[in-house]
């Protein structure tokens, strides 16, 4: 099962999961149900691994990326002949000025965002931008003041927020259903070799480090269940030779008194586990970036319910859908902005608690 830890099978890592949930889909028809708002003219900055992704999802619905802009041309054609895009940029600039483009998804490293976000919501361009937005709470402060005076849509592209199976669980939450959330434990282990001190988990050049590429994960999954964002903040974190987090724990606490505790680490592998603790029952969440089920056990009786809604496969089908969506005029998707803004200051406290510093904050 894509969602549910299987006790007898290890957890893959992220590049082998994704490429398992597009084989489980493979020649099954695409989901009527996605794309339902008008569809958009879609450009792509950067392509790595998350590009070709998005790349691949679109195809999946029968949709191609509209253009590409890469730091090195050749790449980027190389980009566009394996996925059919039909305009190679020669510049970033270039990109932005042409008026086919209606939205742009950035994919570079965390500490160029804020720069492609400036010109990218500057020219018009509706932008949806991978984790971590931005390095900090004032950089995405200052892209949402941008995108409000433009008019256009910004959305973080953390898949947690987009998922079905969250919508599904938070629609039952709101209508208190499980009753008050009183916990939410949530960890992240990735394994990352020591031998490349060059890339871009270890690079502080490159903001490196467990917070901003799997913290945003865990978080955003606590703060989609919590009344508000947290009010206190406890860690204690190890930081690596180069700078960055290596593994942390903490605890957050919100006004109303709902606890959020959390674990991290690059260099030891667990589960990705999330256990939301309400009044009446319990629920768990395996490998819950990309989650499409769930399992509910009932407090009164112990009776264990599972719940399925979306597709891994389709995560970042669901992204693209959901910024449509808010450009359609959708509240409930602008309104995701909120809680990635919640989750970024609450990121940046931590790593102010913890001394790691990029440099571009300097």
């Amino acid at each position: 099962m894509a969602g549910i830890y299987n006790e007898n099978t290890a957890p893959l890592d992220a590049a082998a999961a994704a490429k398992a949930a597009f084989a489980a889909v493979e020649g099954k028809p695409f989901p009527q149900d996605i794309f339902t708002a008008p569809e958009l003219n879609w450009a792509v900055i950067g392509c790595g691994v998350i590009a070709n992704q998005m790349a691949q999802s679109l195809a999946l619905a029968g949709r191609k990326v509209y253009g590409i802009a890469n730091r090195t041309r050749d790449k980027a054609e190389a980009f566009a002949r394996e996925y059919g895009v039909e305009h190679v940029y020669d510049t970033f600039e270039d990109l932005y000025a042409d008026p086919a483009v209606d939205a742009i998804y950035i994919t570079t490293p965390h500490n160029t965002h804020i720069d492609f976000l400036r010109d990218a919501l500057a020219a018009g361009k509706h932008v949806l931008c991978e984790k971590a937005i931005t390095l900090n709470s004032a950089e995405l402060e200052e892209a949402r003041a941008i995108a409000d005076e433009h008019g256009v849509v910004l959305m973080d592209a953390t898949t947690v927020l987009h998922m079905p199976l969250y919508t599904e669980l938070r629609g039952r939450a709101s209508s208190g259903e499980f009753g008050r959330l009183r916990l939410a434990q949530i960890n992240f282990g990735s394994w990352h070799s020591y031998e490349d001190m060059g890339n871009r988990f270890w690079n502080r050049n490159l903001a490196g480090g467990a917070m901003l590429d799997i913290g945003v994960y865990a978080l955003s999954a606590a703060r989609l269940f919590m009344e508000s964002q947290p009010t206190e903040v406890v860690s204690l974190a190890n930081c690596f030779e180069t700078g960055v987090d290596e593994e942390s724990g903490f605890v957050t606490r919100n006004a109303q008194g709902q606890l959020g505790v959390f674990s991290l680490t690059m260099h030891a592998k667990q589960p990705k586990r999330a256990d939301l603790c309400f009044d009446d029952c319990y629920i768990e969440i395996m490998s819950y970036p990309r989650a499409d089920r769930a399992v509910i056990t009932w407090t009164e009786d112990g009776h264990r319910e599972e719940v399925e809604a979306g597709v891994e496969a389709y995560a970042l089908c669901y992204e693209i859908a959901d910024l449509e969506k808010a450009v359609a005029g959708d509240e409930s998707k602008r309104e995701l902005i909120k809680y990635a803004a919640d989750v970024m200051e609450t990121m940046t406290q931590l790593r102010r608690d913890w001394g790691v510093v990029y440099p571009e904050e300097e």
